[in-house]
């Protein structure tokens, strides 16, 4: 794959993600090549290629003779989805808090964790322009930029596979909830970078897994305060 058709691919993925968390396309909606290249003006090379890379994030699933659909609603798993952050967050966060030990002490200075953590506060700072604003479904996006930093932070690939593997769902459930939950959810993240940044694995670990529960519990009860759908 050219640079070119790459660059294209990433490009339209991310519409194509927005255009699923937002409803344009439906769960359980075919998505057509040929209708989908048409429509985000682009050939089908990386229409096919930002396809498998979403089949990648839990939003698109592709099944034989049948092509490829948008994913059920997260909402039929979230309880499953939050209960793997939990775990899997608090793990990044207490390895990520670990390797800030080492940095500080000099042990393993390491010029790609400078920059992924000069990326938070930027990622954090963005975050905060945008509660000002109030232009609350920009969050999405930045929060889970600055939850897929910190599993950079951590150093570990496997943490970061893992955190991909649900990341679609993830920002898929938080969009769903960013009005109520975002400008409470969006400070809890400096309490997590200062835990790591101390080097404080036991607290990061704590700190991390106390804001995915909020987020669960946050969720839930906007799930409860919404009026039955009629069958």
């Amino acid at each position: 794959m050219t640079a070119k058709v790459e660059s294209s691919s990433v490009s339209v993925g991310a519409q194509i993600r927005q255009d699923i968390i937002h409803g344009v396309h439906p769960p359980g909606g075919k998505l057509r090549e040929a209708a989908l290249a048409k429509q985000y003006e682009v050939s089908r090379i990386p229409i096919r290629e930002a396809l498998r890379a979403l089949e990648a994030e839990g939003l698109v699933e592709s099944r034989a003779y049948s092509g490829s659909m948008v994913a059920p609603s997260p909402t039929e798993d979230a309880e499953d989805l939050f209960e793997i952050r939990i775990v899997l967050e608090s793990a990044t966060a207490k390895r990520a808090a670990k390797r800030a030990a080492q940095q500080s002490s000099g042990e393993a200075p390491d010029d790609r964790w400078r920059a992924i953590r000069k990326e938070i506060n930027e990622i954090l700072d963005a975050g905060d322009i945008v509660i000002d604003q109030e232009h609350y479904e920009d969050l999405a996006v930045l929060n889970m930029r600055f939850h897929f930093a910190i599993a950079e932070l951590s150093g570990s690939l496997s943490f970061v596979s893992l955190l991909r593997q649900i990341s679609g769902k993830i920002e898929w459930l938080y969009s769903l909830n960013v009005t109520r939950r975002g400008p409470q959810a969006w400070p809890e993240h400096r309490d997590i970078i200062a835990a790591i940044d101390a080097g404080q694995q036991s607290k990061a670990a704590e700190v991390m897994a106390r804001h995915v529960r909020r987020s669960r519990d946050s969720y839930f009860a906007m799930m409860a305060a919404q009026p039955e759908q009629s069958s």
